[in-house]
């Protein structure tokens, strides 16, 4: 068990699995730095924290700008001391067909989620590696491994951060560092995100059944900062089945999202109004959203595979089990 409280760094902890990430973190009395564009959910997010437990420090932050992410790093160590942990969860991104997203929003979007990513690593890294201490755990997906139609821009930034850290993994295991970089890989999960990013689609944008509740991705979060010695954590059994339903038979899942992936990510809800989301501003700046999305009578508040997942043996049998199940299901999903 952990004795000593930590400086922990968290981006995108205004709303979603960032915020559920930093609460916990301050439920343990640790100092939590909360980075992030949205100053109202900057706010909320650092009181949670608080009256958790923790110290807490908001700094309205751009991610996409390697210059606000430095000053940002200079300003929680000065205040809340030398950084043990830092978070990447910080994202933006567009909905709809890779045609329909502009090349502005493309790369707008890749800015700030890959390359946000990059900048929080290298602020990270160049604060921990002198003192060969810390630990950088990247929030990722099951979308880092597998493509879905209508998320080219998310897809294709998740991709390129399971790809980049893979390489400095790589790189500090050369070098024999105590400073370990780990990925979590989520499934669906009820944020905000699906009411507030920027959409070409026609009707209300939804996260692919099952749905779990952000506190249960927060888990995994803090759990990986914990052990980050492990390279990986996947988080929820439909995690579990896509990666591995996508080793084993990745033609018969193109097909089967060809088919389903439209509808399964709208709801029978039309749009109101099409605006620009939080793509070029944050959505919470001058209004709170809180954790969690819209989803919340259908989003599950546990995961079985989470707490298999820290028994290898365990999750090897499910892994198994699942990755037969999910062969089969698209098997059949996948005639005509």
């Amino acid at each position: 068990m952990r004795r000593t409280t930590q400086t922990v760094v968290v981006t995108g902890a205004s709303a979603g699995t960032g915020r559920a990430a930093a609460k916990m973190f301050g439920a343990r009395g640790d100092r939590v730095a909360l980075l992030a564009r949205g100053r109202a959910g900057l706010e909320a997010a650092a009181a949670e924290v608080r009256a958790a437990g923790g110290q807490a420090l908001a700094i309205a932050t751009d991610m996409s700008e390697p210059d606000q992410v430095e000053a940002a790093a200079d300003r929680v160590e000065a205040e809340l001391g030398p950084v043990d942990v830092w978070v990447n969860n910080a994202f933006t991104a567009a909905f709809g067909r890779f045609t329909d997203v502009s090349t502005e929003e493309f790369t707008q979007a890749t800015r700030s989620t890959y390359l946000g990513y990059v900048h929080g690593t290298r602020a990270a890294l160049s604060r921990m590696l002198p003192r060969d201490h810390g630990a950088v755990v990247q929030v990722g997906s099951a979308l880092a491994y597998r493509g879905v139609p209508l998320q080219s821009v998310y897809c294709g930034a998740k991709h390129a951060i399971q790809g980049f850290t893979e390489s400095v993994r790589c790189e500090l295991l050369h070098d024999k560092s105590n400073v370990h970089i780990t990925m979590v890989q989520l499934p669906a999960v009820n944020t905000p995100q699906f009411s507030w990013l920027l959409t070409h689609l026609p009707r209300h944008a939804q996260p692919v059944p099952p749905i779990y509740q952000p506190e249960v991705a927060a888990r995994a979060v803090v759990r990986a900062a914990d052990h980050p010695r492990r390279r990986e954590y996947w988080v929820g059994a439909s995690t579990v089945a896509t990666l591995l339903a996508n080793a084993v038979a990745p033609g018969l899942l193109d097909r089967y999202l060809a088919r389903t992936g439209f509808d399964s990510q709208q709801t029978d809800d039309l749009l109101p109004t099409k605006g620009p989301g939080n793509l070029w501003e944050p959505a919470d700046d001058t209004v709170d959203h809180g954790t969690h999305g819209v989803f919340d009578d259908r989003a599950h508040a546990r995961s079985p595979q989470l707490w298999a997942s820290r028994h290898y043996i365990g999750q090897a049998v499910a892994a198994a089990g699942l990755a037969g199940a999910g062969y089969a299901v698209l098997r059949r999903r996948g005639r005509p």
